[in-house]
């Protein structure tokens, strides 16, 4: 499954649980990888970090929302 930046949460909403909990786990491979480059001092744009940590938490939102 390819990664886009600007997730909006109504694009969230169609998900079923499986893709959401699997999007959560490519977003936060991303986010590991960001920092790792950022600590590097190669990261090209500093906003990609705000960016995945904010779909994170939309997608992390969804989640408990549905478990509830």
């Amino acid at each position: 499954m390819i990664v886009s930046n600007g997730m909006k949460i109504a694009e969230l909403k169609t998900k079923d649980t499986h893709e959401l909990e699997e999007l959560l786990k490519e977003f936060k491979i991303k986010l590991g990888r960001l920092v790792f480059e950022r600590e590097r001092k190669t990261l090209k744009k500093s906003s990609d970090l705000g960016i995945t940590k904010r779909n994170i938490a939309r997608i992390n939102t969804l989640l408990h929302d549905r478990h509830q």
